[in-house]
Parts: structure tokens; C-alpha cells; sequence
């Protein structure tokens, strides 16, 4: 019985990917078969939560700020012209947002969207290095699920798409997800610069509600089509809708952690540096409990916040690691290794350092008053 199930298994998978995929691609490098692609996928996740940090446990912390600027400005290049090549293949003019079907044609240009569809894929593992660099540094805080999860599913979900409908309708994903990558790398770039440059990037507080309005056009651009009809597999709709949704809420949660929370928590701090437990929060040592589990924005249960994608170095709040010092005290001055100088351990409420919006290195060895 067994057997006869696996064969049939495996008349499934032959039927599926010698006659229902698209025969432009089945050549193509990496598209015969879904096993490379998925287990570079596992082998991603494995290496940034397990292999790479104890790798890396006894070692140095790699300075790779040059070869960061000269990576980021690749990437921003990169993005960019896959962002063009889409508009070129058919999203400036030809294509329709209400209905878009699959063009499976040898037409020039069916051709040059599927292999643009080719290349986006290819981007979604060049992408890999952003865990691998914060690895090399020793900034494991960063590779949270959220990261691990975005990075880790999209190569996969690409290639599907890729094998299947190349074109059409979903491309619109891949068209906004370029363009938003455009404007996270030159971000990245500029920051990796040092701080100097640090002045052109005030607008870094708006990346992550830029990425979450991506992902709800995205998920409406998909989700049209269960009101209409169109000649797109509805498979491949929900599959990318539901991606739009999934990261929509991941977004938030790190939205809400990095931007509310925090601000929440500064209602802790007194004027003389002493934390002030709210209700429900025990000290212990000088760690704020609440039931057990605090959630702060650098530390606690990392359920994406210091998500690299949006928070470049992830020092801009109090708490750092989940843990307040000496007893809620900051003690000479300095938060936890951070480089906020603070006066005589003194803390102004409204002052700049208590800004979740501010980034570290405008406040390098800046006085608080």
C-alpha cells in the first residue's frame, strides 16, 4: 500500500513538473528541480541560527564596513535594474493591474519578463549575505525569526512562481519589492558610510512603514482577483496575497516593538536615572519581570525587533539585551555599551536619546541634559 502511494506520489511530481511547468525555464540553472532551492533554503536557516553564530563564538568580530558600502551599492544596483527590466517587460503600458494572464509566448518580450523573473529569483539569494555579514560582525541580535523567515521562504516561493507562471499578474510583487529594496540598500549604503554621512538618511524612521504599505498593495492587488475573473492561476494569487499578509502583520509586530513599546518603557525612567515599576512589573536585580517576560526593543523575545531590514544597528533605545544596569541605575554615564553619554546618569524624558525615531551614531558622545 505504501509503495502504490509513493508511486503515485511521484507520478504527481513528474506530471507536475515535466507538464504543468512552463518549458522556456525548465533549462534554465537552478529550475529543473525545487530540491536545490530548497535545501539552500534549510541550509540558510540552519546557518543563521546555529552554524554561523557558534562559527563564530570564539572568533573576532569582522570589520566589514567597505566591503559593506561596495555590497550595499551592488545591491542598490541591482534592484534597480530588475525594477526597470520589469517596467520595460511589460509594467509601463502593456500590462493591466486589474488582470494580467501569463504571456507564454517566444515573443520578445514574454521572453524578457520571464527572464527578469529569472534574475529577481536569483536576487532573493544574493539577499543571503545581509544575514551573512551581521554573522561575520557578531551581530546575532539582528538575524531574528523575522529575518530568518523573510529571507529564508522568498527564494523558495520565487522559484515557484518562476517555474510556473512566469509573468502575469503576480509580477506586480516583484515589481514593488524591487523598488522598495532600491530605497532599503541606498539607505543601508549611506549608513555604512559612517557617521558623517549620517545626516542624509533622517528619513530612515519611515522605511518600515514604507515596507508595510508595500504589503498591502500587494495583498490588494492579489486578492482583486477573487472578484473578478482572470486567466491567472488562482494559486499563485493566494500563495503572494497571502505573503503580503503574512509580512504585513510581521512589519507590525516590529513596528509596534521598535517604535511603541519603546516610547512606553521611557514612562519607566525617572529624572535621576532610578526605573520606576509600573504595575505588574517586578525588579529583580534590576530586571523589569512582567509575568516572566518583558519584551523590550533590543532584547527580551526577539519576535523581529533589531530587524535588520529597518534598524541598521539597533542601539538607539534604553534597554539593551532585555536588561536595565545596576539595579536601573546607568552607571558612568554609559547605557549597557552603548555609545549615548549620559550626564552624571541623569535622563531627560524628552530628550532625543529616549527618541526610538533617532539613530545612534547622530547621538554619538552627545550630553544629555
Amino acid at each position: 500500500m505504501a509503495l502504490v502511494i509513493a508511486h503515485d506520489i511521484y507520478d504527481w511530481y513528474r506530471d507536475l513538473m515535466d507538464n504543468k511547468s512552463d518549458p522556456r525555464v525548465n533549462g534554465w540553472f537552478m529550475m529543473s528541480s525545487p530540491m536545490p532551492t530548497f535545501f539552500l533554503c534549510v541550509f540558510y536557516a540552519y546557518f543563521s541560527k546555529s552554524l554561523g553564530p557558534k562559527l563564530m563564538a570564539k572568533r573576532k568580530a569582522m570589520d566589514l564596513r567597505n566591503i559593506l558600502v561596495w555590497y550595499n551599492l551592488f545591491q542598490t544596483v541591482f534592484s534597480a535594474w530588475i525594477f526597470y527590466e520589469y517596467l520595460m517587460s511589460g509594467w509601463w503600458g502593456d500590462y493591466n493591474l486589474k488582470c494580467q494572464p501569463v504571456d507564454y509566448s517566444n515573443s520578445p518580450k514574454a521572453l524578457r519578463m520571464a527572464s527578469i523573473c529569472w534574475w529577481y529569483y536569483i536576487s532573493k539569494f544574493t539577499e543571503f549575505f545581509d544575514t551573512l555579514f551581521f554573522i561575520l560582525r557578531k551581530k546575532t541580535q539582528h538575524v531574528s525569526t523575522l529575518h530568518v523567515i523573510h529571507h529564508g521562504c522568498m527564494p523558495f516561493s520565487v522559484w515557484l512562481g518562476l517555474k510556473f507562471a512566469p509573468g502575469g499578474h503576480s509580477t506586480f510583487f516583484a515589481l514593488l519589492n524591487s523598488f522598495v529594496h532600491i530605497v532599503m540598500y541606498f539607505y543601508y549604503m549611506i549608513a555604512a558610510m559612517g557617521p558623517q554621512y549620517q545626516k542624509y538618511i533622517w528619513w530612515k524612521k519611515y522605511l518600515t512603514t514604507f515596507q508595510m504599505v508595500q504589503f498591502v498593495a500587494i495583498f490588494s492587488h492579489q486578492f482583486q482577483l477573487l472578484f473578478r475573473e482572470c486567466d491567472y492561476p488562482k494559486g499563485f494569487m493566494v500563495w503572494i496575497g497571502l505573503h503580503g499578509v503574512m509580512f504585513l502583520f510581521l512589519f507590525s509586530d516590529f513596528y509596534k516593538t521598535k517604535y511603541t513599546q519603546v516610547a512606553q518603557k521611557v514612562k519607566a525612567v525617572t529624572a535621576n536615572g532610578h526605573v520606576k515599576a509600573e504595575p505588574k512589573e517586578h525588579l529583580t536585580n534590576g530586571k523589569p519581570m512582567s509575568n516572566g517576560t518583558t519584551v523590550y526593543a533590543n532584547g527580551g523575545s526577539n519576535k523581529g525587533a533589531c530587524m535588520p531590514v529597518l534598524d541598521d544597528e539597533c542601539e538607539s533605545s534604553l534597554i539593551t539585551n532585555g536588561h536595565l544596569m545596576k539595579n536601573g541605575i546607568y552607571s558612568n554615564g554609559f547605557a549597557n555599551g552603548s555609545d549615548h553619554i549620559l550626564k552624571e546618569g541623569v535622563i531627560s524624558s524628552n530628550e532625543a536619546i529616549l527618541n526610538p525615531d533617532t539613530s545612534s551614531s547622530s547621538l554619538h558622545q552627545r550630553k544629555v541634559k
